[in-house]
């Protein structure tokens, strides 16, 4: 009953958005001639009637009615339009508010109103311009989500960075580490353009690869038909990985906990398949020339409701000799929250995580997305203590089949003698 009511009420919701948006849209497209204005309003209908109609099929029929790629792009579908209108409908409220502010005004002042030229009767008029602004906005926001999904989905970024440390061993001066992080195979639509993005970070010709976790979205059987594109990820020094919050099935309803266990297995099977080094809370040598440095790697652990998997504590015994220590750990929050208050000698942690929430605007020194005010830190260096964090901004996409401004992202870190 609770989802019928829902069901209904958000049916009720959408078509008042389509309502209010139209009369916005009708009186922007006003002083073009009759045909024109059929022509825009049955489109506008028309395209509504389609995505209203998607949202009810995707409540009606069974959720595994669609595979997951296509319930992804049905989503966008649905959600990209009305994210679209709610902004429409923001301006359009800043008229409405106008309007009814100066009616009281007339209620208290008659002669503030201003007198229609028909009937004489005192009138407040909608703005065209606010009409016009809230109309070309919707739209605006609707292509640039439209062409997030056709261009910035796989528009690779190779983000190169220096970082330098006081007690790197002389062998490891100069040395070039590629991180990936947040593939989610299961989201991937566009097989050939993924196969370039792991051509372009070969290309750097990395001496250590890390993942830093969320290989899939839920289920270890969405990476099959990536094993041998992923598999060409290699560096002399070793691909090490470690699991993310997605990687443990969590949200997904399992048939059994021993289902869930099972799905578990087979993602480190996949690890295995392609060859990477999957560290689960432990730590090992990684040597060059007689020297060493030490690779931490523990399994998923953040801040606030994210589950807490990792334990830092038995992956950081027996690191004392290591002269400098790198940790992968998926989420950033750890290194706030457990890294810097406890463990000084950690030099790096790699994360990632945030995807810098697939939106956001990223022009020289300027950078901004809505996921700043949940995470302090959620994409790129930061630096505090001499200890050193880098998030990376993910290669795949979650939800939003794409990307807008905070493009996908092959890191290559140089490290270098201080």
């Amino acid at each position: 009953m609770n989802r019928t009511f829902f069901f209904i009420l958000l049916t009720f919701i959408l078509v008042a958005i389509d309502w209010y948006v139209w009369q916005g849209l009708r009186l922007a497209i006003r002083s073009l001639t009759p045909v024109t204005q059929r022509w825009i309003g049955g489109a506008y209908w028309t395209f509504t009637a389609l995505t209203l109609l998607a949202y009810v099929l995707m409540q009606l029929l069974p959720a595994d009615y669609f595979s997951r790629n296509v319930r992804t792009f049905i989503f966008a579908f649905i959600a990209i339009p009305y994210l679209s209108k709610l902004l429409a409908v923001v301006v359009l409220l800043i008229d409405d508010i106008r309007r009814f502010v100066q009616w009281l005004i007339s209620i208290v002042f008659p002669s503030a109103a201003v007198p229609s030229a028909v009937t004489g009767e005192p009138t407040i008029p909608r703005s065209e311009f606010l009409a016009t602004t809230a109309i070309v906005a919707g739209a605006g926001l609707m292509g640039t989500f439209a062409f997030g999904i056709i261009s910035g989905a796989h528009d690779y970024r190779i983000r190169k960075i220096k970082v330098p440390l006081k007690n790197l061993p002389k062998a490891f001066d100069g040395i070039k580490i590629a991180q990936l992080s947040d593939i989610h195979s299961g989201s991937f639509f566009n097989k050939t353009a993924v196969k370039g993005g792991v051509e372009m970070l070969m290309k750097e010709k990395p001496d250590i690869a890390f993942f830093t976790g969320d290989l899939v979205n839920d289920r270890a059987m969405e990476v099959k038909d990536y094993i041998d594109i992923f598999d060409k990820v290699k560096a002399p020094l070793g691909v090490h990985s470690t699991l993310g919050n997605h990687d443990y099935g969590d949200y997904f309803q399992w048939a059994s906990k021993e289902a869930k266990l099972n799905n578990l297995a087979d993602l480190k099977k996949a690890h295995k398949l392609l060859g990477w080094n999957l560290m689960l809370d432990e730590n090992k040598a990684i040597r060059v020339d007689g020297e060493e440095i030490g690779l931490i790697g523990i399994q998923n652990w953040g801040a606030g409701n994210f589950a807490k998997y990792g334990n830092l504590e038995k992956a950081y015994q027996g690191t004392d000799n290591y002269p400098v220590k790198l940790l992968l750990s998926h989420d950033p929050s750890h290194w706030r929250e457990q890294v810097l208050p406890k463990y000084k000698d950690i030099d790096i942690a790699f994360a990632g995580h945030t995807h810098g929430m697939q939106f956001g605007v990223e022009i020289g020194k300027l950078k901004w997305s809505p996921v700043q005010y949940k995470y302090k830190e959620w994409a790129g260096l930061y630096e505090e203590n001499e200890q050193f964090l880098y998030v990376n901004r993910g290669f795949g996409y979650l939800g939003y089949p794409g990307r807008v401004g905070i493009l996908p992202e092959i890191t290559i870190m140089e490290l270098v003698k201080a």
